[in-house]
């Protein structure tokens, strides 16, 4: 390995070490968001120091070819010391400045979302159902008073017949209309009997 090899390799690892100094700060800050889930806690972590271990080794491999050396270690200490010593501070504060302006990002897109699609299709339904009701009220008013208005001459009729015929017809259509009731006053009553036994 040359000198200009192990010099790319040591400024790389530097930086790696830099690198991996804020990606901790970063992902340590945004685990407030899954540390209530153990599971989860324990697969994040796993895939974090998975997903930095593969990045620093294709750095190396880039570098060096991927040859390991200890001093690639003392690079990698050395540039996380240098982060936590001079940057961590105002790391810190920039993620959470960023952090802040994501969230207010975020609660603008869901109020123009709620103000501009929400709302509107629930004005749209709710001004539907209505329409759908004051149809199904006026359709029913104009069928009850059809029906009034049809039937009303047809029983005035009826009793104006009805009073024409002798009284003994008249009593056998009274006697004849008493059975019909007994008839169905007893199937009423057969198809409740039969309706309780199944229940």
């Amino acid at each position: 390995m040359t000198l200009s090899v192990q010099f790319i390799t040591m400024l790389s690892m530097t930086a790696g070490g830099f690198y991996l100094g804020i990606a901790l700060d970063t992902f340590r800050r945004l685990a407030v968001f899954w540390k209530q889930r153990v599971l989860l806690v324990y697969c994040m972590e796993i895939g974090f120091w998975l997903a930095q271990t593969l990045l620093l080794y294709y750095v190396l491999f880039r570098a060096n070819s991927g040859e390991l050396r200890f001093y690639v270690f003392l690079a990698l200490l050395l540039g996380f010391s240098m982060y936590k010593a001079l940057a961590a501070n105002f790391y810190k504060t920039l993620l959470e400045h960023v952090i802040r302006a994501i969230a207010a990002v975020f609660r603008f897109i869901e109020r123009l979302v709620i103000i501009f699609i929400i709302k509107p299709i629930k004005f749209i339904l709710q001004m539907f159902l209505a329409i759908i009701i004051f149809i199904a009220k006026l359709l029913w008013e104009i069928l009850r008073y059809s029906v009034i208005i049809v039937f009303t001459p047809a029983v005035w009729l009826y009793r104006r017949i009805f009073q024409i015929f002798p009284e003994t017809i008249q009593k056998k259509l009274h006697k004849v209309a008493g059975i019909y009731s007994t008839i169905k006053n007893k199937c009423k009553k057969w198809l409740n009997d039969r309706k309780a036994k199944r229940r």
